[in-house]
């Protein structure tokens, strides 16, 4: 867990707010006026509430944003005695906006992991949900085709291939266990970040001192295994029929980095399609998977744009 008061040589110059409401420390960041449209930035793996830095500020002059930290990432604690499944990440932020900060008109802004966790909540709350922003990311809403095109990626993407090989092999939890030293590797070449450049030591530190062990890592390791090596009694239950009408009614949006190595545009778009058939599709060339992070002001223009047009 990274210090409340690590701001990273100024780049995260937010002040942390901590709730225990979900049986653990979990920080966030609120900020901006809190009669403002309330915005959820939701981070995936292996990053944090940093990932949206460049977009915080900005957004929070008129609107109130809210980025937590899921657990065992970033600012928030790694409990011991906890699974780390989907499931359990939607319950946390259930928790955080739904019965700690009460919020309504809620738009989701979710990358990575942040789309199934946030897809998660809006089906439990589409009365609470105002619109949906995906970059690089996928909305599971159990249509048909969604887990077909699903498997079409794993197959074909460098992290899963490589992740399914460290499974078969035995290294998956060594070397994620030991995420402080490889995530800049993890992110850089396995995700695909288009702009090197970026990477510099404050960087490096910012995405690695959660990992400080294996112990800490537990939320690292448990996005992927879960993925290629599922646990059927951990299966989800269908989604209700009544909750996907009403979140497939929502205004939408995707931004795809193009050169994403993860989640793959091929497979990620026509995903994202079976959900919102009518919806914009913005693709941006020269990004990878970390959009925040290659292209974060044509993100943060293309968010702008889909606020201000619904």
């Amino acid at each position: 867990m990274i210090a409340a008061t690590e701001t990273f040589d100024g780049t995260w110059p937010f002040p942390a707010s901590f709730t225990e409401a979900a049986a653990f420390r979990q920080h966030y960041i609120d900020v901006g006026p809190r009669h403002g449209e309330p915005i959820v930035l939701l981070h995936g793996e292996p990053t944090w509430g940093y990932l949206w830095r460049h977009l915080i500020g900005p957004l929070s002059r008129t609107r109130r944003v809210i980025v937590p930290d899921h657990m065992g990432f970033g600012k928030s604690a790694t409990p011991v005695d906890r699974g780390y499944l989907a499931a359990e990440h939607i319950d946390n932020l259930n928790t955080l906006l739904a019965r700690e900060l009460d919020l309504t008109d809620i738009t989701l802004v979710m990358h990575d992991w942040g789309g199934p966790i946030g897809t998660g909540f809006a089906l439990r709350h589409p009365d609470r949900t105002a619109r949906l922003f995906a970059t690089n990311t996928v909305v599971p809403l159990g249509l048909p085709r969604y887990d077909e095109l699903m498997a079409a990626n794993m197959a074909d993407s460098s992290w899963f291939r490589w992740a399914a090989a460290a499974h078969t092999d035995g290294t998956l939890e060594q070397l994620l266990g030991n995420a402080g030293s490889t995530v800049c590797h993890l992110m850089l070449a396995l995700q695909t970040i288009t702009r090197p450049e970026i990477i510099t030591p404050t960087w490096v530190r910012a995405y690695s001192s959660h990992f400080t062990s294996p112990a800490e890592c537990r939320g690292v390791i448990r996005f992927p295994h879960q993925l290629v090596a599922p646990d059927p009694a951990a299966s989800a239950a269908p989604p209700d029929p009544e909750a996907v009408a009403a979140l497939r009614s929502k205004p939408a949006v995707l931004v795809e980095g193009m050169q994403d190595t993860a989640l793959l545009p091929r497979h990620i778009i026509p995903a994202f399609e079976l959900a919102y058939p009518d919806a914009p599709i913005i693709e941006l060339p020269h990004s990878g998977h970390f959009t925040p992070e290659d292209t974060p002001h044509e993100l943060l223009a293309a968010l702008e744009l889909f606020l201000h047009s619904n």
